[in-house]
């Protein structure tokens, strides 16, 4: 595998739910008005088609009572985005961190040519919902039926309801619907369920082990260094599209030294001596006890965990795993501890 792509500038830092936010997801239901995700949607006869020879996943088989993770990578077989697929109403649409929605639209849109296909980000649009615990009876109240397994999607008047990886043993759904309408019913959702901040949503997300690409990871991996491979983001049958030899290659050919492992770190980081403490962001380095030299991993996403310091989702060379500490921004920084992933990694021969 290559190295990761020269450091790129740390996303801003996660901010802190107040504890009351994370007791409500874990203990009872809770619910989150989520900006930082946005929505591109394509349209026309050859929508499919087109995704489906640009993503890492199969679209175009892509029924209308599922959703399907993926990736957009760049001719390197670097992720530019990491995207959630489903089709609604004759459109596929994507979900997508909102810090890059604007230059993957406009990127997916050069290509397009002469397919039936156009390309809109419609997220000023749409509202983006996530719900986590003891809410079937409130979705109940917006949709006629619950999706019924992971990655299920059903649609009604009030959007679409998608069931995604279960989080500290809660269940979790993303409602995308209507801007107007999404609006008109957060208010009473709150009679319901807690209302809690999106940053607890991040946190879930990474507990579930699944990362997400941001503007402050943008091509630093392949597919496969953020486990793309493992939670059914990328189809190895399919068809060509931007990167795929790059990707086939170092699943086939060659063996994977890059995962991505979920760890916390206790405190907050200094990154230089003359700098305020700040806590991990994507994008920061993690460095090796026995190479304090030169990093052997990448922060891809943080958030703040319920009691106290932060969770994250590292990239991290395999070796580094296997013995001494790793630091968080430089080798002095605070000592990373490494916890389990909520799903089984591939043995590497």
């Amino acid at each position: 595998m290559n190295q990761p792509n020269a450091a790129v500038s740390p996303s801003p830092a996660p901010s802190r739910p107040a504890p009351a936010d994370f007791d409500a997801a874990l203990s009872g239901g809770a619910f989150a008005a989520l900006d930082q995700f946005g929505v591109i949607e394509a349209l026309g006869d050859d929508a499919a088609t087109f995704l489906h020879g640009q993503l890492t996943n199969d679209i175009e088989h892509l029924d209308a009572a599922s959703a399907r993770l993926t990736g957009y990578c760049s001719p390197k077989g670097r992720l530019l985005a990491s995207m959630l697929a489903w089709r609604t109403q004759g459109a596929v649409r994507l979900l997508v961190s909102k810090d890059l929605t604007a230059s993957v639209q406009k990127r997916l849109s050069m290509f397009v040519l002469r397919a039936k296909a156009k390309l809109a980000d419609v997220t000023d649009s749409v509202g983006v919902v996530g719900f986590a615990g003891d809410v079937r009876a409130a979705l109940s109240g917006l949709f006629d039926a619950l999706p019924d397994g992971v990655h299920v999607h059903v649609a009604g008047p009030a959007g679409s309801l998608i069931r995604v990886p279960d989080a500290q043993a809660r269940a979790r759904y993303l409602w995308i619907g209507p801007k107007a309408l999404v609006d008109a019913r957060l208010a009473g959702l709150e009679g319901e369920l807690a209302r809690v901040s999106p940053a607890v949503w991040d946190w879930l997300d990474i507990r579930a082990g699944e990362p997400r690409i941001t503007a402050g990871v943008l091509e630093q991996f392949v597919p496969q260094m953020v486990n793309f491979d493992v939670i059914g983001a990328v189809n190895f049958r399919k068809g060509c599209y931007p990167g795929q030899e790059v990707v086939a290659r170092s699943q086939y050919r060659g063996t994977i030294k890059r995962r991505t492992a979920l760890a916390h770190v206790e405190r907050a980081a200094t990154l230089d001596a003359g700098a305020l403490e700040q806590p991990v962001a994507p994008g920061v380095e993690l460095f090796h006890a026995a190479d304090p030299g030169q990093p052997c991993g990448m922060v891809v996403n943080a958030a703040a965990a319920p009691n106290g310091g932060f969770d994250l989702l590292a990239e991290i060379k395999l070796a580094a795993l296997e013995g001494g500490a790793v630091h968080l921004g430089a080798a002095e920084g605070p000592q990373v501890v490494f916890q389990p992933l909520p799903y089984t990694l591939p043995s590497e021969v």
